[in-house]
C-alpha cells in the first residue's frame, strides 16, 4: 500500500511538526494554494499558531498549448511574465493582455468566493510559507512562489508533504527554503500517498478560512488572564 497519509489534515499535522522553528512568530504568514493545499495550510497554521489565507495564482496559458505557462498572476495586482517563452514563440502583446485580462477575472471571482470582502494579506516584509498538498512537476508552486517573490517578502518558504524529490530541487534555487519531508522514488502522482485524496470543494476551502480568521480575531481581542478565556 503505497499512501503515507490519512487525508490532508493529517498530511497538514504531519508538515507542521516540521516547521517548529516558526510556531508563534507574529511574521509569519501560511498561504494555502487552493483547493488542495488549504486544508494541509490550515493544519500547519493551527498548529503553529500563526496567520493563515489563501493565495490564488492564475497560470498564464500559452494560447492553443494552455499546459505552457507564459507566466503567471496572483492577488494585489501581481503579474510574472515568462519573457523567455513569449520570445521564443513570438507571443504578442495584445494576445498576452487578453489572457491577462481573462485570468484576472477569474482570480478576482475565486478571490472574492474564497476570502470574501476581507483584503489580500500583506506579505512585504513577512516570512511566507506556501503550502499546497504536494508537488509533482511543481508549475503552480513555481508560480506561486515567484508570484510572491514580486511582493517584497523577508523569506519564501516552500512547503508540502510530499512531492518528486527533482522538483524540490530545482524549487530549492528558486525560494530561500524548501521544506518538503516525504520524497519517494519512484513518486508517481500526489494522489497515491494519500488514502483519502478526495477533491477539496470551494465550500471546504471558505470555511477553513472562515474558522482561521475568526480564531485569529478572537486571539487578537482576547486578554491575558480572562477568565474562561480558552488554553492552547
Amino acid at each position: 500500500m503505497l499512501s503515507h497519509f490519512q487525508n490532508r489534515a493529517d498530511a497538514g499535522r504531519f508538515l507542521a511538526a516540521q516547521l517548529k522553528e516558526y510556531r508563534g512568530r507574529p511574521d509569519v504568514l501560511v498561504l494555502g494554494l487552493p483547493r488542495g493545499g488549504v486544508p494541509v495550510a490550515y493544519e500547519v497554521a493551527r498548529e503553529l499558531d500563526v496567520a493563515l489565507d489563501v493565495f490564488v495564482v492564475r497560470k498564464l496559458g500559452v494560447p492553443g498549448h494552455e499546459e505552457l505557462a507564459m507566466g503567471a498572476i496572483a492577488g494585489g495586482g501581481t503579474t510574472v511574465l515568462n519573457h523567455e517563452v513569449i520570445s521564443e514563440l513570438g507571443i504578442p502583446e495584445q494576445l498576452i493582455r487578453q489572457v491577462i485580462e481573462r485570468e484576472s477575472r477569474e482570480l478576482a471571482r475565486r478571490e472574492s468566493l474564497y476570502r470574501g470582502d476581507r483584503p489580500p494579506p500583506r506579505v512585504e516584509g513577512r516570512t511566507v510559507i506556501l503550502v499546497d498538498d504536494g508537488l509533482a512537476t511543481g508549475s503552480t508552486m513555481r508560480a506561486a512562489a515567484a508570484a510572491v517573490a514580486a511582493q517584497d517578502p523577508a523569506k519564501v518558504i516552500v512547503a508540502v508533504p510530499v512531492a518528486a524529490r527533482q522538483t524540490c530541487d530545482e524549487l530549492e534555487r528558486e525560494v530561500d527554503a524548501v521544506v518538503c519531508p516525504l520524497t519517494p522514488d519512484p513518486f508517481y502522482a500526489v494522489g497515491l500517498w494519500y488514502q483519502d485524496f478526495s477533491p477539496t470543494t470551494d465550500q471546504e476551502v471558505r470555511l477553513l478560512l472562515t474558522w482561521a480568521y475568526n480564531e485569529r480575531d478572537a486571539a487578537a481581542t482576547s486578554t491575558p488572564g480572562d477568565a474562561g478565556g480558552e488554553t492552547h
